[in-house]
């Protein structure tokens, strides 16, 4: 069946799959624990770590091992206005682009709810961009009150790459520290955590081709952060818990074969993405993609990112008779799956509720083929026909 979700997910790797079964195959060893076998499994998630940070332009001592990128995300955030405004009580105030991940928004919906937090949304332009100069606007009035920026690399709906190098020049002056949620960007376009100026940053596995339920959170040495959650002291004191060790190994393998084959797959992958939106453009040329695209560009947009707008229909109704033809594929988030609204991504970016609703996100990975792309155009044209008729709209677009 052709999958075209992979910034849901995407398959494991067989590498992977190969790494843990050697881990889970030898001797049980905490980590944390003295002994033999604690001091092996010790020394498999140490060089784990170094693969990591060299992968990313990070210091092992930067890599904070978590659960995936939500824990990441929300460790960033709550334990850096924590250790802010212990600091300086007035620094309450949280800024972020109005098109981040949930993981991000929902956060800071509750540290402005629960903890008399301050949260200014960033609007994007049409293009989904967020500029530097809008970021400073939203500090600059007032940099003291603030506690921390978050910006993500690469949005996961429209897969727009944002300048977050840009974005730190600009917060540097004031002092205030960036997060970036880095989830889709890392292993999909470069990323250099030392030259990127972020003072966080938030990576997971799974969409790499590692397990559910491995990240990490890049932490500058310098970053002002503080726990949230506390027990054995393991990550620097910032994440307790014995380590999983198995998906500590199966997060480096991923990361570093990503980012190894990362030029080539970037260049395929945009290949199979400007063919699938010029041929969807082509069946319907009401149909226009969502976000800044243009053929072969790997900068400004994921390679693998084909988000399609689609007038006329709603992108659930293109999402059920797409998979009832074989195709698996998604409307935006995962993580927002099933809930009835519009994208709050495109109404940031000025769309109109109705235009919002017509959404179709495809996303391509390193298991995606020719064939994915012909399956999906052999599908469109019947699954378009079928939901513009289920909304009254057949023949108007």
């Amino acid at each position: 069946m052709p999958y075209l979700d992979h910034a849901a997910t995407t398959p494991v790797r067989r590498s992977v799959r190969e790494a843990v079964a050697e881990v889970l195959a030898g001797p049980a060893g905490n980590p944390s624990s003295l002994h033999g076998a604690g001091r092996a499994a010790r020394r498999l998630v140490e060089e784990s770590r170094e693969q990591v940070a060299e992968a990313v332009g990070a210091r092992p001592s930067e890599v904070v091992f978590t659960s995936g990128g939500t824990e990441a995300d929300n460790l960033a955030l709550l334990g850096t206005l924590a250790a802010r405004r212990r600091e300086d009580p007035r620094r309450r105030r949280l800024v972020a682009g109005a098109t981040e991940h949930h993981a991000v928004l929902d956060t800071l919906e509750a540290l402005e709810r629960d903890d008399d937090a301050e949260v200014t949304l960033v609007a994007p332009g049409p293009d989904g961009v967020v500029t530097p100069q809008a970021v400073e606007a939203a500090i600059a009035s007032d940099p003291g009150s603030v506690a921390v920026v978050s910006l993500m690399w690469a949005n996961n709906e429209i897969g727009v790459v944002q300048d977050v190098a840009a974005v730190a020049t600009a917060l540097r002056p004031y002092g205030v520290p960036l997060h970036t949620d880095a989830v889709q960007a890392v292993g999909h376009v470069p990323v250099d955590f030392a030259g990127s100026g972020a003072d966080l940053l938030a990576l997971t596995g799974h969409k790499l081709g590692a397990l559910v339920g491995t990240g990490a959170l890049l932490v500058r040495r310098d970053a002002t952060i503080a726990p949230v959650t506390h027990g054995g002291g393991q990550e620097r004191g910032l994440r307790s818990g014995t380590l999983d060790v198995a998906g500590v190994r199966a997060l480096a393998v991923a990361v570093t074969e990503a980012v190894a084959e990362r030029e080539h797959e970037a260049v395929r992958l945009a290949a199979l993405r400007d063919r699938l939106v010029e041929g969807a453009m082509a069946l319907d040329p009401s149909i226009r993609p969502g976000g800044h695209w243009e053929r072969g560009d790997v900068v400004h947009r994921l390679p693998g990112n084909a988000h399609l707008l689609v007038p006329g229909c709603e992108g659930d109704s293109l999402l059920y008779l797409l998979d009832a033809a074989g195709v698996e594929c998604s409307t935006g988030s995962a993580c927002r799956a099933g809930v009835p609204q519009p994208s709050h991504v495109l109404l940031a970016m000025g769309l109109p509720e109705a235009q919002a609703r017509g959404a179709l996100r495809l996303t391509l990975g390193h298991t995606s083929t020719d064939a994915d792309v012909d399956a999906v155009l052999a599908a469109l044209p019947a699954a378009l026909e079928r939901a513009r008729r289920a909304a009254g709209t057949a023949g108007a677009a």
